[in-house]
């Protein structure tokens, strides 16, 4: 069995970015809720190591979330960060109270004693920067531990019982603002843990394999291909495991990008040789959009068209005992609120959401387990295009909500080649591995130009381009004026309709990537 670490969420917002960074090492770990944790549950699960995750109550109230008494009884190392290090503390003698000196953000820590966790990365003396983010602090520590670094706001901001390979830090090691973090976190599944640190893309692909083919037995399976990275990827895996008992139906929206759906057939039934249903329905979708401008009306109508789209080519096909689909594993950790309760943050995907029960399918969901990296390290073991599985994230109502206001055949189709010339100027640039996403906006306004001596009354357009790690911030990216000149010039001379070209330079917060 593959080893496991296991994290404990007490509702941090960054508890992701813990699995994220373990996992990065070559260790395999899963997030669950405090409170979702028994005895049982516990030994059956077999963590070789268990991270306490922070949070954002306070261990000096009554009734504030609290480790299972069991994880410091299994004899395994636990590292608690942040609210993970306070209730550690508290649970186990020591004492916390609220802290007249708060830390948030960047702050440095002393390093005053060496310990296991610290091996090969800091030493005594060393003055290291961290993120901090707590009002609470630790004022006196359980029997066994001793203070290993100190900071100005926290003077047990790393502590270490070394017997029982138990270590709390005030500062949080998985968000790059620690420099040396993912270092930390290694150190502690690595050598304290002694995990081998041998999961792998290869391996999760054999695993995922046979528990497709334990799951489905002799039954057939139906995918719904969106195009996107995330189903083509979890089509491929299923074809992998089952074979021609898999059919993909892709319904074309009309709303994807210039030369995507060609792309995709191309790859699935040229490279693949994957029996797919290729359903032209744009002027369906074009004809239910018509007259709509609210945003979510435009994300409602798009998932119920292809909900009956998909419904119908579904029974054309017949006798399909699972429907599969790409559900990502962030999207199936539930958060734990404030008061830490847990609040489900699971959410459908975006074409088949009520698919499940409306055909009385089980589902199959075989990336369940990975992040968005990880997703595309799969599709790159199973052999995918590199240019198929890097492209930047898509939106599932496509270029509808690239076009604010009503969307039309004819906006649609401007759009689609003001994008392509911004997307290939990007490539020819070597820019599309820098930036997390990239695309145009029509917007609903004209503006009057001059183009060849006559006046124009044209579209202006909006180009877009973010870096972010996650998507949840993201800053716009900073193209030098020479870029942004030759695009608007190759935009406003080869696509008839659009006479102006701006570039949003709106970080997120406060904007969104997306404009609707």
């Amino acid at each position: 069995m593959t080893e496991r670490v296991l994290i404990l969420d007490f509702g941090s917002q960054v508890t992701q970015l813990i699995a994220r960074r373990v996992r990065e090492s070559g260790v395999y770990c899963e997030v669950h809720p405090f409170n979702k944790v028994d005895d049982a549950w516990l030994r059956d699960f077999a963590p070789k190591a268990i991270i306490l995750s922070g949070g954002p109550a306070s261990v000096t109230l009554a009734d504030t979330p609290r480790a299972a008494p069991l994880v410091f009884e299994l004899g395994v190392p636990v590292l608690g960060i942040c609210y993970g290090e306070q209730t550690m503390v508290a649970q186990l003698g020591g004492t916390v109270e609220t802290g007249t000196h708060r830390e948030f953000g960047r702050a440095f820590l002393e390093v005053v004693k060496q310990c296991r966790l610290f091996d090969g990365v800091w030493a005594p003396g060393d003055r290291e920067q961290v993120w901090m983010s707590h009002g609470d602090r630790v004022v006196s520590l359980p029997e066994g531990f001793e203070v290993v670094g100190t900071s100005d706001g926290a003077p047990y901001a790393a502590i270490a019982d070394e017997a029982r390979r138990f270590y709390g830090v005030q500062f949080h090691p998985e968000v790059v603002h620690t420099p040396d973090g993912a270092k930390l976190l290694r150190n502690f599944t690595h050598e304290i843990a002694g995990c081998k640190g041998d999961w792998t893309m290869a391996a999760f692909r054999e695993q995922a394999i046979e528990r497709i083919r334990e799951q489905v037995g002799d039954g057939r399976v139906i995918c719904g291909l969106s195009g996107g990275v995330d189903s083509s990827v979890a089509a491929v895996l299923l074809h992998e495991a089952i074979g021609d008992r898999l059919t993909c139906v892709f319904v074309d929206t009309g709303l994807l990008r210039a030369g995507e759906v060609d792309e995709v057939v191309g790859l699935f039934r040229g490279h693949f040789n994957i029996p797919l249903v290729h359903v032209d329905a744009g002027e369906l979708f074009l004809g239910k959009l018509n007259g709509v401008t609210d945003p979510e009306v435009k994300r409602k109508t798009i998932g119920a068209t292809f909900i009956d789209v998909f419904e119908a080519e579904a029974k054309k096909v017949g006798g399909a005992d699972f429907l599969a689909q790409g559900t990502l594993y962030p999207d199936v950790i539930e958060s734990v609120s404030f008061a830490g309760g847990p609040s489900v943050t699971i959410k459908s995907h975006h074409n088949v959401g009520g698919l499940p029960e409306r055909m009385n399918m089980a589902l199959v969901e075989p990336l369940r387990e990975l992040f968005k990296d990880e997703v595309r390290r799969l599709g790159e073991e199973l052999g995918l295009p590199q240019r198929f599985i890097g492209r930047h994230p898509f939106p599932g109502p496509g270029l509808a909500i690239r076009i604010p206001g009503e969307v039309t055949r004819d906006r649609v189709e401007i759009l689609q080649r003001a994008d392509a010339i911004y997307l290939e100027e990007i490539r020819n640039a070597g820019l599309y591995d820098a930036i997390w996403q990239a695309f145009a906006v029509l917007l609903p306004v004209r503006t009057v130009g001059v183009m060849g001596d006559e006046r124009s009354y044209d579209y202006a357009c909006a180009l877009r381009a973010v870096t972010s790690t996650d998507g949840m911030t993201a800053d716009y990216y900073p193209f030098d004026h020479g870029f942004l000149g030759r695009v608007a010039t190759r935009i406003i001379n080869e696509v008839r309709g659009i006479n102006r070209v701006t570039y949003d330079i709106t970080s997120k917060p406060p904007g969104t990537i997306e404009w609707e």
